[in-house]
């Protein structure tokens, strides 16, 4: 074979050879092919939206236990919980629960409301579950199960996940023994609210209330103490500054205390338990003859009888 074919056939042995390299080996060099590549890599596939949370109406206690995958459901940032109640919670209830408290006078069943973070608590209560397991508190003791044989409490609860704007059952129930201490907290509940009362105050011609986190929490102990008392009745007085005169302040004075009860009812105190009434221009605490004095004159005061 000549000189000059061999080197002809040497070439084209190399450029196969390279072609196949390059098909096999570097095609991912290729800038264009390596584009390709890393967009496949930064394409992440779409995670599922989360499951939304449930959680059951689930009594359990020695010989006793109900469960059904119902309970009471709320919407999201409100205190009330949705009607009707189904038919398998009511059933648990009564004659149920109802029966069992009935029999078993040393036990109490504390119900844990759960609220998220990003809320909003428009409530008299500190925080939204507080408020989600008062209104579940109520609706039970409308069905004739004692409020002293009730504790409730609020739960942050930070993976609760809502089905749309409705949260499922965001209730807990657990049952214990009556504390020996009983009589002992409510005296100290009862000292605690007489000596520092909630006093709200009003501007000219207000009409709203905001409480802050402290007033809140005054409100929860008076809810609290109702409960466990029997007999006694949250009282509410107004009072105004010695603009005007006398009658019209008294008027002034009552509208400004039914004000404050209405909202009290409102947040889930029974009107039967709460008296109110007027002292108008009466027992000032501070100056008439200064604006600050007159503002700090036109008050409505809670506390307990």
């Amino acid at each position: 074979m000549k000189r000059s074919t061999l080197y002809l056939l040497g070439i084209i042995i190399t450029i196969i050879v390279g072609i196949y390299f390059y098909i096999n080996c570097c095609s991912y060099c290729s800038p264009m092919v390596q584009q390709q590549e890393e967009a496949k890599q930064e394409v992440a596939p779409t995670p599922a939206p989360p499951k939304a949370s449930s959680y059951p109406f689930a009594l359990s206690d020695g010989d006793f236990n109900y469960e059904t995958q119902d309970n009471y459901n709320f919407n999201r940032s409100s205190p009330r919980f949705l009607e009707p109640v189904s038919e398998n919670v009511t059933r648990g209830i009564s004659p149920g629960l109802k029966d069992y408290l009935a029999t078993h006078k040393d036990k109490v069943l504390t119900l844990t409301g759960y609220y998220q973070s990003d809320e909003d608590n428009n409530t008299a209560f500190p925080n939204l579950g507080l408020a989600r397991a008062n209104s579940v508190k109520n609706h039970l003791t409308s069905l004739e199960i004692p409020s002293s044989q009730i504790d409730i409490q609020g739960k942050l609860m930070g993976d609760m996940v809502a089905d749309g704007n409705i949260f499922k059952g965001p209730i807990a129930y657990a049952f214990s023994e009556k504390s020996g201490n009983d009589d002992d907290e409510i005296k100290a509940l009862y000292e605690k609210i007489t000596s520092d009362p909630l006093v709200l105050y009003f501007d000219t011609a207000e009409a709203s209330i905001n409480p802050s986190e402290e007033q809140r929490q005054k409100i929860a102990d008076i809810v609290r103490y109702l409960d466990k008392v029997e007999n006694a009745k949250c009282n509410i007085v107004g009072y105004t500054d010695s603009k005007g005169g006398r009658q019209t302040n008294l008027r002034l004075g009552q509208g400004r205390a039914d004000f404050a009860k209405a909202y009290l009812v409102q947040n889930g105190i029974a009107a039967d338990r709460i008296a109110s009434s007027s002292k108008g221009p009466n027992d000032p605490i501070a100056s008439n003859a200064t604006e600050e004095g007159r503002a700090k004159n036109r008050r409505t005061v809670i506390s307990i009888k």
